[in-house]
């Protein structure tokens, strides 16, 4: 009986602990939860101009002899090559692609409108071309004089060029830390007009980073734009910091 009783008073004082340090868990849980905080987000951009231009074209042949459309283009893709090589530009920065090619043909209607015969109109062959240089200025000039290959003979169809940075990743850590200097001032300067200040740092947010044109009105995007066809762009990031109040 005595070991029974000893068991049950045991018992007891467990759940009684229990329930005290329960107590005091929510006590503190429930005062820092009542702190007071201050939410501040700060922004840094940076003009940048892009030092790698990726341009691409295309031209076609055709003829109803595969072996003669083949021909055809690997002539011109001699003569773009160069050409290309004459403006200045590398061997090594010059991609062909491999030549695809396309049966064509034509559907003979009848007088209601059905397709009673289909007749094989012949081969078209597709070559592309892609530059990938550091020599912006120089690929920007001769994607618009290259319709000057119409003149050797060669339907050139030319794409717009694409714009990047191979600094960016040096630009986005440089901007995170200008972002998160300026979320730091603006609390400093909140806080202190109050005549509070701030103690530790609680949590911090960063936003997407933002690539358009500059002085353009495009749109931001939630997940983040890059802008490729501009060659002058401007980086942006925000970052926000919440910080607990003394």
């Amino acid at each position: 009986m005595k070991n029974y009783i000893n068991s049950i008073i045991i018992g007891a004082c467990i759940v009684i602990t229990a329930v005290l340090l329960s107590g005091a868990w929510v006590k503190s849980h429930l005062n820092d939860s009542n702190k007071s905080t201050i939410r501040v987000t700060g922004k840094a951009d940076r003009n940048f101009t892009s030092d790698l231009i990726v341009w691409s074209g295309s031209y076609t042949k055709k003829s109803d002899n595969l072996s003669d459309a083949y021909q055809l283009v690997k002539k011109d893709q001699d003569v773009v090559n160069a050409y290309l090589q004459e403006k200045g530009l590398k061997k090594e920065e010059i991609k062909f692609s491999s030549i695809t090619i396309d049966k064509k043909f034509e559907s003979i209607y009848n007088d209601k409108g059905y397709v009673v015969q289909t007749v094989f109109k012949g081969y078209e062959l597709t070559q592309n071309v892609s530059i990938e240089s550091k020599e912006v200025d120089k690929v920007e000039q001769i994607s618009r004089e290259i319709t000057e290959l119409i003149n050797q003979g060669v339907e050139f169809y030319s794409s717009e060029p694409s714009y990047f940075s191979t600094k960016l990743s040096d630009i986005k850590i440089e901007l995170l830390k200008a972002a998160t200097e300026d979320a730091r001032k603006r609390a400093e300067t909140i806080t202190q007009s109050a005549g509070s200040g701030l103690s530790s740092l609680v949590q911090s947010y960063m936003g997407v980073f933002q690539i358009t044109a500059q002085n353009s009105n495009e749109d931001y995007e939630y997940g983040g734009s890059y802008n490729t066809t501009s060659k002058e762009k401007t980086i942006s990031i925000t970052v926000t910091l919440e910080y607990d109040l003394k």
